[in-house]
C-alpha cells in the first residue's frame, strides 16, 4: 500500500509507533523513524526492519522540545533530496490528575510535547510536501480528547488541539494535494496503561463493544490506510479506533 513512499513517523522506539514503523516497512515505505535517544537497540531494530523487508529505515534520533535539534534533523532530511510522502506524529507523553490536582508544571510539559513539537515539525516538513504538490500527514490524536475522562483534562486538551490543528491544515493546504488526518486511539495495550489503575482499564475493557484492549497494531493498520493512495479523498477527519466505545 505504500510501496515507493517515504515517510517520517515520530515515537517508534516503542509502543504503537514502534508497530506503525513495522506496519509501513512491512508495506514497502522507505522511513525516516524517529526516536527521543539513540541506542544500539534501536539502530539494530531499524536496520533488521530494513533486511526484512527490502525498505529503507534510517534512524532519526533528536528531542522534540528541542528547537534547535529539530532544524537539525529537517536538514538532514532536505540534504538527502528524498521526498516526504508522509507524516506520522505519533510521539508523545501521558498524564493523569484530576483537574483541581494537575499543575501548571505539567500543563506546560504536556503541550510542549504533545502539541508545540507537533506544530512546529508539521510546518517544516508541510511546507516541503506543498513544493512537491503531494503528502499526507496523520496525527495521532486520542479518544481522551473527544470524550470526558477523568482525570485527563490535560491530556485530553493536548490531543483536542491536534484535532483542531488538523482540520485547519486539511482546509489550508488541501488545495496544494496535502491531506491531514487524525487518528484518535482508545485504550491500547502499552506501557502507558501503567499509569492507569487497573480497575480503570477494566472499565474502559467493559465500555467497549468488542470487549478488550486495542492493540498497537489496530492502531498502526488505520495509520497505514489513511497514510495510502486508498485514503485520497479523504482529509479534514478524525478516526476512533477504540473498539466501539461507549459514549
Amino acid at each position: 500500500m505504500l510501496m515507493g513512499k517515504t515517510a517520517l513517523i515520530t515515537g517508534t522506539r516503542r509502543g504503537i509507533g514502534k508497530e506503525i514503523l513495522e506496519q509501513f516497512a512491512m508495506n514497502g515505505a522507505n522511513i525516516w523513524a524517529h526516536a527521543r535517544v539513540e541506542t544500539p537497540e534501536f539502530v539494530d531494530y531499524c536496520n533488521s526492519l530494513s533486511k526484512k523487508y527490502s525498505v529503507k529505515v534510517t534512524p532519526l534520533c533528536f528531542e522534540l522540545t528541542d528547537s534547535e535539534a529539530m532544524k537539525a534533523a529537517v536538514k538532514i532530511i532536505m540534504k538527502s533530496k528524498e521526498p516526504i510522502d508522509i507524516l506520522v506524529n505519533n510521539a508523545g507523553v501521558t498524564y493523569n490528575a484530576l483537574f483541581q490536582m494537575s499543575t501548571e508544571a505539567q500543563l506546560r510539559e504536556e503541550f510542549e510535547t504533545n502539541f508545540f513539537a507537533v506544530y512546529k515539525l508539521t510546518q517544516y516538513i508541510s511546507k516541503l510536501m506543498v513544493r512537491q504538490k503531494n503528502g499526507s500527514i496523520i496525527n495521532i490524536s486520542s479518544t481522551a480528547a473527544l470524550d470526558a475522562n477523568p482525570g485527563k483534562s490535560v491530556y485530553g486538551s493536548t490531543k483536542a488541539a491536534l484535532i483542531c490543528m488538523s482540520r485547519v491544515i486539511a482546509v489550508e493546504l488541501g488545495n496544494s494535494g496535502v491531506r491531514c488526518n487524525c487518528v484518535a486511539p482508545g485504550v491500547t495495550n502499552t506501557d502507558m496503561l501503567e499509569s492507569m489503575p487497573q480497575a480503570v482499564v477494566q472499565e474502559a475493557v467493559d465500555n467497549t463493544d468488542l470487549k478488550r484492549l486495542g492493540e498497537p497494531q489496530d492502531i498502526a493498520k488505520a495509520v497505514v490506510y489513511l497514510a495510502s493512495d486508498k485514503a485520497s479523498y479523504i482529509t479534514g477527519q478524525v478516526l476512533r479506533v477504540d473498539g466501539g466505545l461507549v459514549r
